[in-house]
């Protein structure tokens, strides 16, 4: 492998061409039914107030923020001072019984995700979920299946989604940059995992409602630190680790470039396996079959300590391994991107290249794509058809990994055909009370 490090990104000649059609009906994107009109503000709910869920309220706020919820209290009380007219609720399955609503945005741990979307969509609420969509691939499956049938505005939370570098890489991809594509691999070197369930218990904090956060999970003791707020990723019952926090930001782009759906077959590889923690090294392929003039593709997912140095059998043109990326492999050449950066590999084939015109419009914002799907009846580009098909195949290489098999994977019967115990991982039960 070559280590000579050249830092010239591809940024000149990116075009200047005005971008002309928006690229949404490309994500089997359907018109959903208005709201109100496009002048009139949205009566929105926020389910989650903090952290992440701060920066989508951020994304919303110029609509009628009319509710918000969260399970502690300190997070409560300062969204209560940014929206002082804004009812408080700590339990979302109250303020779901609201009849003044137009949409939610979801925003709390993802064992939560999907009794709260599926809940509000019941409900005919447009709802903007945080990726993943949800905690299980049953759930994914139920949740764009809903969607669909309730005819409702949806976006998940992949924000990236609407940066101008994933546009020109998926132009770049589309127009044949780097020749037909049949691999790709995406890493991060981020490890949520690792640790073991604590034996004792702490006394619960008076602002915190330690029932209603573990909603849908099974019960169990609270002890400080160990899972509100920060470290419920870890946890197979709360989270799905690493592969679960960031491979639907990285993965996107692959899924949205090539026109992926569903694999044939899933497998992956780790430490072994723990009954309650998630790995803090994974790595998992998942197989494509050709698509018309697509060839079958390899997705290769690398996260934690199990990042590679460097990929053995493909030339990177990089003295280290950025943190994070994603690797085309063409048959006529190499494309790396991350979230803002876009190179062609070997830098001296594309001294000359000629990006295409531009043909993916600006996004308005993530949020505001929503915002206004919600109003005029329009599309998204990360609506739940797309991101549910994205979150079941992401949610399947931990069920790959948990069950130690390469799963041959039915898509339409949800199911693993050689691999039975991979049931009770794609889906899950539900507390009572909780039921979706």
């Amino acid at each position: 492998m070559t280590h000579r490090l050249t830092r010239r990104r591809f940024l000149k000649n990116v075009g200047s061409a005005a971008a002309v059609t928006p690229w949404l009906g490309y994500f089997g994107a359907q018109s959903v039914q208005a709201s109100r009109s496009v002048h009139d503000k949205l009566n929105i709910a926020c389910i989650g107030v903090a952290h992440r869920a701060a920066a989508n309220i951020a994304g919303v706020r110029g609509e009628n923020i009319v509710a918000v919820c969260d399970v502690d209290e300190r997070y409560l009380g300062k969204a209560a001072t940014d929206f002082p007219q804004a009812e408080r609720y700590d339990d979302f399955r109250k303020l779901l019984e609201r009849q003044d609503l137009d949409a939610v945005v979801v925003s709390t741990a993802d064992h939560q995700h999907a009794p709260a979307t599926l809940m509000a969509m019941n409900r005919g609420l447009h709802v903007y979920c945080e990726k993943p969509l949800t905690h299980s691939v049953y759930e994914a499956r139920q949740v764009a299946k809903l969607a669909a049938e309730k005819n409702l505005a949806t976006q998940m939370g992949t924000q990236i989604h609407a940066s101008e570098n994933y546009r020109r890489v998926v132009e770049a991809i589309r127009a044949g940059a780097i020749g037909p594509v049949r691999e790709v691999h995406c890493w991060v070197s981020k490890g949520w995992g690792g640790g073991e369930r604590p034996t004792g218990s702490d006394p619960v904090p008076a602002h915190l409602n330690w029932d209603l956060w573990l909603g849908a999970a099974p019960a169990r003791s609270y002890v400080t630190d160990r899972y509100h707020p920060g470290q419920w990723r870890r946890w197979w019952d709360f989270g799905g680790g690493t592969l679960g926090d960031m491979a639907c930001h990285l993965m996107d782009l692959p899924f949205w470039a090539l026109e992926l759906r569903h694999p044939t077959t899933v497998r992956a590889a780790g430490p072994p396996v723990h009954p309650e923690t998630c790995p803090l090294g994974l790595t998992a392929e998942w197989e494509f079959a050709a698509d018309g003039d697509r060839p079958a593709v390899k997705l290769h997912w690398y996260d934690g300590n199990l990042v590679p140095g460097h990929f053995a059998e493909q030339e990177l043109d990089l003295e280290d391994l950025p943190a994070s990326g994603i690797f085309f492999v063409g048959d006529e050449g190499k494309l790396y991107a991350n979230y803002t950066e876009l190179r062609l590999l070997p830098e001296e084939k594309f001294v000359d290249y000629q990006p295409p015109e531009k043909s993916i419009a600006p996004s308005v914002g993530h949020h505001q794509e929503w915002i206004d799907a919600c109003k005029s009846g329009g599309a998204t580009t990360c609506n739940f058809d797309y991101s549910g098909a994205l979150t079941e195949t992401v949610l399947l290489g931990n069920v790959a990994y948990r069950t130690g098999k390469e799963l041959t994977w039915d898509a339409a019967g949800l199911k693993a055909t050689n691999c039975p115990e991979a049931d009770a991982l794609l889906r899950r039960e539900y507390r009572k009370g909780w039921e979706i």
